[in-house]
């Protein structure tokens, strides 16, 4: 079994013996809708609450990590007042993960445009493409392979080279 973080104070549920729904349903007594109501009331949170805690930010992100996220912080801070703090803080969210993805698929597209497998070098990606199907019935067909002599063959550019 999972064992709580509670600083070493026995845990107790704050909900009281009510928290499901079938427990509320099976009888209540006067005092346990009071003390019911009472609850759900104590849950709203005032309009200066959450309150920032001074420093929580810092101990809880190292300096790198709050050097690469400073960006999206700053413009997150300054939609706040307009969309509210939690969607800002979807957006925010969303923003981050999808300039994440976006940023590696725009290395993986260089990577692959410009690392290419050729008679230059021994690594890079090297990509094959299968020679169109003519069949019978086609006007080209039959189609003259573009391949002459052996040399042709796995040239990986070296015939077209300007070298």
């Amino acid at each position: 079994m999972a064992e709580r973080k509670t600083g070493g104070v026995k845990a107790f549920p704050i909900e009281g013996p009510f928290k499901n729904e079938r427990a509320r349903l099976a009888g209540m007594t006067d005092a346990d809708r009071a003390y019911r109501k009472q609850w759900l009331k104590d849950q709203i949170l005032s309009e200066s609450e959450p309150r920032p805690v001074p420093g929580y930010y810092e101990a809880r992100y190292n300096p790198i990590r709050r050097f690469y996220r400073w960006p999206l912080d700053t413009i997150f801070k300054a939609t706040v007042p307009v969309l509210g703090y939690e969607r800002a803080a979807k957006y925010r969210w969303f923003t981050g993960k999808f300039s994440m993805i976006f940023a590696g698929a725009v290395g993986i597209y260089y990577y692959l445009s410009y690392n290419k497998n050729d008679w230059t070098r021994k690594g890079g990606w090297n990509v094959y493409v299968s020679r169109e199907l003519v069949v019978p019935g086609d006007p080209r067909y039959p189609m003259a392979s573009d391949r002459q002599e052996g040399a042709d063959y796995a040239s990986r550019g070296f015939k077209s080279s300007t070298i």
